[in-house]
């Protein structure tokens, strides 16, 4: 009798692990979005393209949890995403992902050899005359349509989720502070993307995240995708016209042959105050020297990546809405005076005009979304 029972308990545990080990699915896809030749790359702010150093790519992941609706994250080998491209981008997605605009994010990379897209920025263009100079119009209309078809075929083919992970891993040499302060507290040094003022780049590497993030998503010991992040400016040199994915995407690649199978996505974090200045002479013999050093800190952080089993009620999206007041140097009426005058160069004109844009949009009311995996 004894025997029969614990039988019994073992195989109700049995069915119980069975039937609630498929409580997320997830759907890699990747597919190219390198502009045409003569596009304008970094928002007109740098050289038109004339070559190809690496194709660029819009990658991410379908997050299906059991009981919820689909969470699209995608990141973009793109300079940036704003304003209305954002809006357009993230409902195309929904819509091919069958869920709710607020379950999309659309992250770009910030490489600056890339396009960038903002439809509201183009639309005001238009009124002086200057349209479709900010960026390729048709080619990120195309390329939104293309991505949404790959997220629609994507889905079909997503695999079961039993376990994720994170892990870290410290990055040495890459991120340093841009502004470095002299004795009397006020910015003495300022260091960008690259640095060769000795006095500049002696001074200390600043407050900086120096830490690599890798998330797993594993079936079984199989691994699906890698999700890794790095707060830094991703530049180490640029404006020849040369497409690249520089120093970021780069390292992504290394990590790529290094572990072939699953996807690996990069999410580079908020540069703000930080880039490689400190560590960066600006030559091409420093970008795959940069790309190895993050490489290794992702590598890291991948091999401190603990397993544990997941279950539909872990798996929490939150978005929150936020409308920060726009800088004070955000005037409506200099903007408006720089984009009228016509004897200055067209690239300070078609900044002024993304910056009313953006101003325009504010004042309408237009909140960013903040969203929250766990």
């Amino acid at each position: 009798m004894m025997k029969r029972r614990l039988i019994a308990v073992f195989a109700a545990l049995l069915l119980s692990s069975t039937t609630s080990a498929q409580t997320l699915s997830i759907a890699p896809f990747q597919l190219d979005v390198t502009p045409p030749m003569g596009s304008p790359l970094c928002d007109a702010l740098c050289q038109p393209a004339s070559a190809i150093d690496e194709p660029l790519t819009a990658r991410g992941v379908v997050l299906i949890p059991e009981g919820q609706q689909p969470i699209v994250l995608l990141a973009l080998d793109w300079v940036g995403v704003g304003n209305e491209g954002q809006d357009e981008f993230r409902k195309a997605l929904a819509e091919a992902a069958r869920t709710t605009i607020d379950r999309v994010a659309v992250h770009a990379l910030h490489q600056h050899d890339a396009p960038g897209c903002d439809f509201s920025a183009d639309r005001l263009a238009q009124e002086y005359g200057l349209g479709g100079k900010i960026f390729d119009v048709e080619f990120a209309r195309e390329a939104i349509r293309n991505t949404a078809a790959a997220v629609k075929a994507a889905i079909p083919q997503a695999q079961p989720v039993t376990h994720v992970g994170a892990g870290v891993g410290i990055v040495e040499k890459v991120a340093s502070n841009r502004r470095c302060l002299g004795p009397d507290g006020k910015v003495k040094w300022v260091r960008y993307t690259a640095t060769r003022d000795p006095e500049a780049i002696v001074q200390p590497e600043g407050v900086i995240d120096p830490k690599a993030r890798a998330v797993g998503f594993f079936n079984g010991d199989k691994p699906i995708a890698v999700l890794t992040y790095y707060a830094t400016h991703p530049q180490s040199y640029y404006g020849k016209g040369r497409i690249s994915i520089d120093f970021p995407g780069l390292a992504r690649a290394q990590r790529e042959a290094e572990l072939p199978g699953p996807m690996h996505i990069h999410f580079n974090g908020a540069g703000g105050n930080i880039g490689a200045g400190k560590y960066n002479d600006g030559s091409p013999e420093m970008r795959p020297m940069l790309a190895s050093r993050l490489a290794a800190g992702m590598k890291a952080a991948w091999e401190d990546v603990e397993k544990l089993p997941i279950a539909d009620e872990e798996v929490e999206w939150k978005t929150f809405d936020v409308a920060l007041p726009p800088g004070k140097h955000l005037d409506r009426a200099s903007l408006e005076s720089i984009i009228n005058k016509t004897t200055e160069t067209e690239a300070v004109r078609l900044n002024a005009v993304r910056h009313l844009a953006f101003l325009r949009r504010c004042e309408a009311g237009h909140k960013i979304t903040l969203s929250r995996l766990r």
